[in-house]
C-alpha cells in the first residue's frame, strides 16, 4: 500500500506571499494553484467576496519533495497551532477511513471524511496531541 504525507502549511492571507518567498529562497516550483474563488460553489458555505482571491489551496515542487501551501477559510481562526498541518494522501477511501478512525481517537474532527470535488474522501481531524491531519484520498 503506497501513500503520500506532505507538510501543508496554512496562512491568513499570505499564502500568494509566502509561496513567492519560496520560490526565491527555495528554488520552489509552482505546479498547481486554486482561488476560494476558482474552486466550484457550495450554496451552504458562500465564500465572501473579499475571499475570493485568498488560496484555496497550492502545490509546490522543491527538489523531489511537494510543499502544500494555502490561506485559511474566511472565518477560520489561524493559530500556531494549525499554520503547519500533515496531509495523508491515500490510494484507497477504506485506508483513508482507517487512518481518520483512528486519528480521531480522543481528537477532534475538524471535518468529516467526506466526497468533495477533488477526493472521493477528504476529512480533517486533529489528534489528542493537536496536530491536526487532512486524509485525502486519490481520485
Amino acid at each position: 500500500m503506497a501513500f503520500q504525507v506532505t507538510p501543508f502549511i496554512m496562512l491568513d492571507g499570505k499564502a500568494k506571499e509566502a509561496i513567492q518567498f519560496y520560490e526565491t529562497s527555495l528554488g520552489a516550483k509552482i505546479v498547481f494553484t486554486q482561488s476560494f474563488g476558482e474552486a466550484p460553489e457550495d450554496p451552504e458555505h458562500p465564500v465572501p467576496n473579499e475571499a475570493k482571491d485568498r488560496l484555496a489551496h497550492s502545490v509546490l515542487k522543491i527538489g523531489d519533495a511537494e510543499l502544500f501551501v494555502a490561506d485559511t477559510s474566511p472565518g477560520e481562526p489561524n493559530r500556531s497551532g494549525n499554520r503547519v498541518q500533515i496531509c495523508i494522501t491515500t490510494p484507497d477511501i477504506e485506508t483513508s477511513y482507517r487512518f481518520f478512525d483512528a486519528l480521531q481517537q480522543d481528537g477532534q474532527v475538524i471535518m468529516p471524511l467526506q466526497k468533495v470535488h477533488f477526493s472521493p474522501a477528504y476529512g480533517m481531524v486533529t489528534d489528542q496531541f493537536g496536530v491536526t491531519f487532512q486524509i485525502s484520498t486519490q481520485r
